[in-house]
């Protein structure tokens, strides 16, 4: 599915494909500081198919329990975090911060990941599949 999103500002505006499937809470506790909240929200972006249409973003470089790096994408004028994806040439989740997504109302938690993180009270939030680590 197309969708297209920007950041707070208007600074940043991109289109994506992305799979509705894929629309997830991570409990990390690295989403938890990242997004000012409980959790954060994705869903995967198809094929990296990611185009930035407007303004330009500044990058963080994060390590993943895994050991994997990962390519944190932000508006450098007001500090939305846009995406979450593997370095070029490498494979992963690509994952776009919902918040985002100009149609994020159509698309309910299909997973949950990191749920040995979650803050007790999300407990109340019911997906298909729930998964302790991702």
């Amino acid at each position: 599915m197309e969708i297209n999103g920007g950041c707070l500002c208007g600074n940043i505006q991109y289109v994506a494909e992305v799979d509705p499937d894929t629309a997830t809470i991570c409990h990390c506790e690295d989403c938890q500081v990242n997004s000012g909240s409980a959790f954060g929200y994705v869903i995967g972006v198809r094929d990296n198919n990611f185009n930035l249409k407007k303004g330009k973003l500044s990058f963080f470089i994060k390590i993943a329990d895994s050991g994997s790096k990962r390519e944190l994408g932000f508006c450098g004028i007001c500090g939305t975090r846009i995406y979450a994806r593997p370095l070029i040439n490498e494979t992963g989740f690509f994952g776009l911060r919902l918040g985002t997504v100009s149609q994020r109302n159509q698309f309910a938690p299909k997973r949950q990941v990191w749920k040995r993180s979650a803050l007790k009270w999300t407990s109340m939030i019911e997906t298909n599949l729930e998964l302790d680590k991702q």
